[in-house]
């Protein structure tokens, strides 16, 4: 009996000092397996289009039977594409199986991680802007696979190979909507006009208390991320993927950014901290082991003076709109339009181009406007053979005109002229002295 007493108190003790799984560490875990395990619309495409596709690559195209491997690979390269680091059905990160209404899996559909799946360094990073995406090569090939013709569209998907106009897709497909949700016949009159953009990394949401560039809208907006889904699903169906979404939004907010892989220059570092904290930090915030600090600043349009085209091409019929829906029903965009959100700067090394554009190829062309080139080709991959180390960012060659690029390199080519993609301001760096840019540029590699 003594034995027995002591067995269950040892076993009340123990059981004294296992901490239970927390709400929200559960929320997370489901919310990534939500993500990366899990597809939630029907196909676009058959399931024979991946492999018809290769076809239209020319003879040297790999075998999708017989080399399966190979063919992902080239299926990544040509598209701008990364391997997906969990199981996926054999398929790149961004597609995954379509989901019939029985649960059944057919034909191929995008996800969410066709822009927030990116790579750095040769492995791909779930939440990492995709910068090497080619949105528009991506769905004219599939559907053109798939015997059929890819619609003529009213706006650009993106003209470069990294840029992709969101914001678009998802003005087009609530002004199909009415008020209550349900279907229109024709589209509402909403005035929107938003151009491509670079894709911001997930990792940052920890700390905003808004999302999107123009930070008008709630970060605890659960429902806005569902705007996606409005191509196929009705209010209820929208309501029941609503549990779904809080979760992978409470995994977005466990991701860190990778580490810097190259040796850091301490002393560099440490004076560009100081300058730093003094020139940069009201905006930017402060970073340091034991927290960070983030101010959460919307910065006027006037004051960052950055291509104005993606804050002002949010029409307040827009607005309203999406305020008036179960969207904005909780948690309502800001109807008020003042500029861009200043980002933390957390894995800042990792998220080049920059701007909310990606205009601008490093960090050292950040701080020195002067520099930044109108027209660069963007580097063949992320391997960090073509990152540049010294400048922090991608590696890039200025291009006079694209006639003289072959097809393929035509596809990376960026040019700051075209609507929305403008590289100037944030010209506050111009104010620093070489020495004080270059620390800088050495402190934000710790982050």
């Amino acid at each position: 009996m003594n034995k027995l007493r002591w067995l269950i108190g040892f076993v009340f003790a123990a059981l004294l000092f296992i901490v239970p799984a927390r709400a929200e560490d559960a929320s997370a875990a489901r919310g990534r397996e939500a993500l990366t395990l899990h597809g939630y619309l029907k196909a676009a495409w058959s399931d024979g289009a991946y492999t018809r596709v290769g076809t239209l690559w020319g003879p040297d195209a790999p075998d999708p039977t017989n080399d399966p491997e190979g063919y992902l690979a080239a299926f990544c390269e040509r598209y701008g594409l990364n391997k997906a680091p969990f199981p996926n059905d054999g398929l790149p990160m961004g597609l995954r199986r379509g989901v019939e209404a029985d649960g059944s899996k057919k034909g191929i559909q995008i996800d969410c991680l066709l822009c927030h799946g990116g790579s750095i360094g040769g492995k791909s990073v779930v939440g990492l802007g995709n910068t090497r995406l080619d949105l528009t090569r991506l769905f004219q090939e599939m559907t053109r696979a798939d015997g059929r013709r890819f619609p003529l569209l009213p706006y650009v998907i993106n003209s470069s190979r990294g840029t992709v106009n969101a914001g678009m897709f998802s003005a087009v497909l609530l002004s199909l909507r009415n008020t209550d949700l349900s279907m229109r016949r024709f589209p509402l009159p909403l005035g929107s006009n938003l151009p491509e953009m670079d894709t911001p990394p997930w990792w940052n949401l920890a700390v905003k208390d808004t999302m999107y560039y123009d930070g008008r809208t709630p970060s605890d907006s659960v429902r806005s991320n569902l705007q996606f889904f409005l191509g196929e699903k009705s209010l209820n169906e929208l309501k029941d993927l609503e549990p779904m979404m809080r979760d992978v939004m409470a995994y977005l907010r466990t991701l860190q950014p990778p580490k810097y892989p190259f040796p850091i220059d301490a002393a560099k570092a440490g004076r560009g901290r100081l300058v730093f904290e003094a020139k940069c930090s009201k905006c930017h915030g402060t970073y340091a082991t034991d927290g960070d600090s983030y101010p959460n600043e919307v910065v006027s349009l006037k004051t960052i003076g950055t291509d104005p085209a993606r804050a002002v091409g949010m029409s307040d019929r827009m607005i309203a709109h999406y305020n008036a829906t179960w969207f904005g029903d909780r948690h309502p965009a800001d109807p008020v339009l003042k500029g861009y959100q200043a980002p933390p700067l957390r894995g800042v090394w990792a998220t080049a181009p920059y701007l909310h554009n990606g205009s601008v190829p490093t960090l050292h062309l950040m701080l020195k406007s002067a520099e930044r080139p109108a027209r660069f080709l963007r580097p063949p991959s992320t391997d960090l053979a073509h990152y540049d180390r010294e400048h922090v960012g991608w590696t890039f060659r200025t291009v006079d005109s694209p006639a003289s690029l072959s097809a393929d390199d035509q596809r990376a080519f960026f040019d700051s002229s075209r609507f929305g993609l403008g590289n100037g301001g944030h010209t506050f760096g111009d104010r620093l002295n070489a020495d004080e840019r270059r620390d800088v540029v050495e402190y934000l590699k710790t982050l």
